[in-house]
C-alpha cells in the first residue's frame, strides 16, 4: 500500500522576487517545483500539494482596487480572490504536473478548489492582524473605511495603511473526503491553496465565505489529519532547521524527537514570524497519528523523502 505524503510549497516559491511576477516567470518555477513532486513519485507513494499565496493574493487583491479606482468597478471581495489565486496557481502546477507525470509515471494532477471551515466566534475575529494588499494614505483608508464599515486598516510602520483581516483557527476541509477519494485513485492532488477559502456554517446545513486568511500551514497540517496521511513535508527556505541560527553555535538538525524540539521552542530557538508556526503545525501532526515530518527546501524534496537530507521529525 502505497503511503500517503502531504507538501506544503510556500507561495514565495512561486513568485520569488519582485522581478518574477509575471505569469511566464511563475511557470518556470512550477515546472521546477513538478520535477521535484515527480522525482518524489519514484518511490511507493501518493501525493497532496499544498501551496501558500501570498505574493499572488496581494497581486489580485490592487488589480481590483486599482480597477475601482480608476473605473469605479466593484471590488473584489477576499474570499473570491483566494479562490481565483487556487484557480489560477492550481491551474499551472496541475499542467506542469500533468505534463511530466505523464511522461514519466503515467498518472495525471487534479485541483481540488478548497474550503475551509471556521469557527465563526473564533476570537481572532475580533482583533484582525494580518495585513493584506496595497498600502494607502490615511485619507484613502477613511474613505475605504466608510465605504466598507467592515474592514479595518492599521498604519504599518511608517509605510502607510493597510487592511487588516481576521486569520482565523481552520476547524474542518470541507472537500477532504473528494481529496482522499483522488488520492486513492492515484491522482496527484493540489488542495487547499492559500490556506483554503475560510467559510463557516450558515445555519442552514451550507457554508458561506468570511474575509479572512487562515494559515497554509496549520490548513495543511489539518488536511493531512483529515487524510490520515503518514508524512507531512513542509517547504521552506533552508535545507535544514537550525538552532542558534545566525550563531557561531548554530546547528542543523537532521533526524530528531518531537519531545527534542518541544525544548527548543520553549528555548525560543523559532522565530515566531517565520519557522515557529512550522515547527507548532509538524508536533501537531505527529500528536495526532502522523509517522513523520519533513522540513526541507521545494529543491531536496526528494532527497529528503529518501532520507537524504532535511530535518526529520519523529515522536519520542
Amino acid at each position: 500500500m502505497k503511503e500517503l505524503v502531504v507538501v506544503a510549497i510556500g507561495g514565495n516559491s512561486i513568485i520569488k522576487d519582485n522581478n518574477s511576477q509575471s505569469i511566464e516567470a511563475q511557470e518556470k518555477a512550477v515546472q521546477e517545483v513538478a520535477l521535484h513532486i515527480s522525482d518524489m513519485l519514484e518511490g511507493n507513494y501518493n501525493i497532496v500539494l499544498t501551496h501558500g499565496n501570498g505574493p499572488q493574493v496581494g497581486l489580485d487583491l490592487r488589480r481590483a482596487e486599482i480597477a475601482h479606482e480608476t473605473e469605479g468597478l466593484p471590488l473584489t471581495p477576499l474570499a473570491n480572490c483566494v479562490a481565483d489565486t487556487q484557480g489560477g496557481i492550481g491551474y499551472l502546477v496541475q499542467q506542469a504536473l500533468t505534463n511530466v507525470l505523464a511522461k514519466r509515471h503515467n498518472r495525471q494532477a487534479i485541483t481540488v478548489v478548497t474550503q475551509v471551515e471556521v469557527d465563526k466566534n473564533d476570537p481572532n475575529f475580533s482583533a484582525p492582524t494580518k495585513p493584506i494588499g496595497a498600502f494607502f494614505t490615511e485619507q484613502q483608508a477613511k474613505e475605504l473605511q466608510q465605504a466598507n464599515p467592515s474592514w479595518h486598516f492599521v498604519e504599518d510602520s511608517g509605510r502607510g495603511y493597510r487592511r487588516v483581516v481576521a486569520s482565523p483557527e481552520p476547524k474542518r476541509v470541507v472537500e477532504s473526503k473528494a481529496i482522499r477519494t483522488l488520492t486513492e485513485h492515484d491522482y496527484v492532488v493540489v488542495a487547499a491553496g492559500g490556506g483554503g477559502i475560510p467559510v463557516i456554517q450558515n445555519g442552514d446545513g451550507g457554508y458561506q465565505s468570511v474575509d479572512a486568511v487562515i494559515d497554509k500551514d496549520l490548513s495543511t497540517t489539518l488536511l493531512a489529519k483529515e487524510l490520515n496521511a503518514d508524512i507531512l513535508i513542509i517547504t521552506t527556505g533552508v535545507e535544514k532547521v537550525c538552532i542558534h541560527f545566525g550563531k557561531p553555535e548554530q546547528k542543523a538538525l537532521g533526524e530528531t524527537t518531537t519531545s527534542d524540539m518541544q525544548r527548543y521552542m520553549e528555548e525560543g530557538h523559532f522565530p515566531a514570524g517565520s519557522m515557529l508556526p512550522k515547527i507548532e503545525a509538524s508536533l501537531s501532526f505527529i500528536a495526532n497519528g502522523g509517522k513523520r515530518v519533513i522540513i526541507t527546501t521545494p529543491e531536496k524534496l526528494p532527497e529528503a523523502l529518501r532520507g537524504e537530507t532535511g530535518t526529520h521529525i519523529i515522536q519520542g
